[in-house]
């Protein structure tokens, strides 16, 4: 089992940009597959990046390709989310999850996929 605790929401104008933190512990993070998600009001949780175990392989929504930056320092257990271009539509509840799966090379986009799942963090961008 994997705990996790994310950081770094708040408030910011549309176009600028912010950096969410998901700190890790437990004996697994380092060998799971890892993802942000978020959920808007009356909308389901979307999967918007994932990344592999070993950070080798990498999972966008055309929502956020060219924007979001998915990362990961195991040294750390830690995993990150660059956020630059921020659009009022980005506004949401950010979740960041691990993986059920192991050692697999697969940055999985499904919410099934994923057993264990942070607090979240708000992030809210104003136009």
């Amino acid at each position: 089992q994997v705990q996790l605790v994310e950081s770094g929401g708040g408030l910011v104008q549309a176009g600028g940009s912010l950096r969410l933190s998901c700190a890790a512990s437990g004996r697994t993070f380092s060998s799971s597959a890892m993802a942000w998600f978020r959920e808007a009001p009356g909308k389901g949780r979307e999967c918007l990046a994932a990344i592999s175990w070993n950070g080798g392989r990498t999972y966008y929504a055309d929502s956020v390709k060219g924007r979001f930056t998915i990362s990961r320092d195991n040294a750390k257990n830690t995993v990150y989310l660059q956020m630059n271009s921020l659009k009022s539509e980005d506004t949401a509840v950010y979740y960041c999850a691990a993986s059920r799966h192991t050692y697999s090379t697969m940055p999985y986009a499904r919410h099934s996929e994923y057993a264990d799942w942070g607090q979240g963090t708000q992030v809210t961008v104003s136009s």
